[in-house]
């Protein structure tokens, strides 16, 4: 096979245990994937000693009956790493909590448990629960006092009564109301108070809690998924995005280029707060930046090279990197390919066009972040769109079998690995062409391996 630079990501990862925020380290995590090999990640997840066994054991049976694979596992750890203050803020509106509370709070309370601190804006009259609720954590100025009264537009974020409320292990909730600089209280809107907070506190998560659910297309379909970088011009052109739909793709859009790249927004049923907190696959509409997919089929413009040649001197493998990269490049000269990759190269494939009509995924290469911020997805996505059918093969003991499945039209299984394909009937020529060298092992699926160091 001819490998794009997989990358090999070790990184020490603290949990943060109930509520006295003590941290424990966890053994350094290590993934590398590859069409024909892949290496498995171990976890470990050490219980808070303050918490007593059976609460423990409730505690984390219901924290995993969410998570169906390693890769969500994964996503959870880096949940259950943050610091407090970086978790999460979500907005709840006065009607959620009416009709929701009870499941909301149990929710919440799973959350804190886990010595996870969500920031919590509402605009209802009452919260209807033992919190700490915070005055004066927004400050404003009158939007139009002889208009609209005492109606305020956030002008600052106070967040020292927020993180003091954290660090004494309280889960702060704020209303929608602000302190104008006359010392009147005013009323802003609960979704740009959410932003604003968000803003400031800059969180792996902004959740607005909805009653539908999410965002739904013409057709009245859930939008799971939103890339704006790749999608946002062509929402704003679809004829049924317009009115609350097109404006929260707006906020949305503002709000995250504000934010660091890791940051999302998700609109979701407060029923699967859960859901979307710890899987990967979440529950409503997940909207992030993303990674703009680049695309190229020339070998002077795929920047993978200059990165391993740059990696060269600075190895710390048994491996001849140079020789490599110049093998690699020279194959990729002779043969026509397609590269897909996005710019911080967290995740690269490379297709092979084929004669008989079936192209090759030869090569594809991702860190762990390239997994947990859906590059893979999109990249798969821009995929699809040039390559109507396209086959690839994976090791049966690839910790992401399950994605590659769902990824498929079929597959088949022979010699400890599994031969993927869509948009290819079972009978066709191409499949069969492309199944022969499958089990007779020929280079045109690949019979390579480049691994270097590296982090992301």
């Amino acid at each position: 096979m001819l490998p794009a630079a997989a990358v090999v990501l070790r990184t020490s990862v603290h949990l943060a245990t109930h509520r006295t925020l003590t941290h424990v380290s966890a053994p350094a995590l290590t993934s590398f994937r590859c069409l024909n090999r892949a290496l498995s990640t171990t976890h470990a997840l050490a219980a808070a000693s303050s918490l007593n066994r059976d609460r423990a054991r409730e505690i984390v049976a219901q924290t995993i009956s969410n998570i169906e694979s390693k890769r969500e596992t994964a996503a959870y750890l880096k949940v259950f790493t943050l610091t407090s203050q970086h978790f999460a803020v979500i907005k709840v509106g006065g009607a959620i909590l009416q009709e929701h509370l009870d499941e909301f709070c149990g929710s919440i309370l799973l959350l804190y448990d886990l010595g996870l601190y969500p920031v919590i804006v509402h605009g209802a009259d009452s919260f209807g629960v033992a919190t700490r609720s915070i005055q004066g954590a927004f400050g404003a100025s009158y939007l139009d006092k002889d208009k609209w009264g005492y109606v305020g537009k956030v002008t600052e974020v106070r967040k020292q009564a927020i993180e003091s409320s954290i660090l004494a292990g309280y889960i702060p909730i704020l209303t929608s109301m602000a302190e104008g600089d006359d010392g009147h209280l005013l009323n802003v809107n609960v979704d740009v108070a959410a932003a604003e907070l968000a803003r400031a506190l800059k969180p792996l998560k902004v959740i607005y809690l909805s009653e539908k659910g999410g965002l739904f297309d013409g057709e009245g379909k859930l939008i799971s998924q939103i890339n704006l970088d790749d999608e946002f011009d062509s929402l704003m052109a679809q004829p049924w995005c317009r009115y609350g739909t097109r404006l929260k793709i707006v906020q949305c859009h503002d709000l995250l280029n504000s934010l660091p790249r890791s940051s999302s927004v998700a609109i979701i049923h407060p029923g699967n707060l859960q859901k979307e907190l710890f899987t990967d696959s979440g529950a409503g509409t997940l909207i992030r930046l993303g990674n703009s997919i680049q695309k190229t089929s020339s070998i002077k413009e795929l920047k993978v090279i200059k990165q391993l040649e740059a990696r060269s001197d600075s190895s710390s493998d048994n491996l001849d990197i140079p020789a490599i990269v110049d093998q690699f490049a020279s194959a990729l000269t002779e043969k026509k390919f397609t590269a897909y990759y996005d710019d911080a190269m967290h995740c690269m494939a490379i297709i092979m066009p084929q004669d008989q009509g079936m192209a090759i995924l030869t090569s594809l290469s991702t860190t762990k972040s390239g997994w947990l911020n859906g590059t893979m997805e999109n990249i798969f996505t821009n995929i699809r769109k040039d390559f109507p059918t396209l086959a690839w093969a994976v090791s049966e003991r690839d910790e992401n079998l399950t994605w590659f499945f769902e990824q498929a039209d079929g597959s088949f299984h022979e010699n400890g690995r599994v031969l993927f394909y869509y948009g290819s009937d079972m009978r066709s020529v191409a499949l069969s062409s492309v199944y022969e060298n499958f089990v007779s092992g020929r280079a045109s699926l690949g019979d390579s391996n480049l691994e270097s160091g590296g982090t992301a």
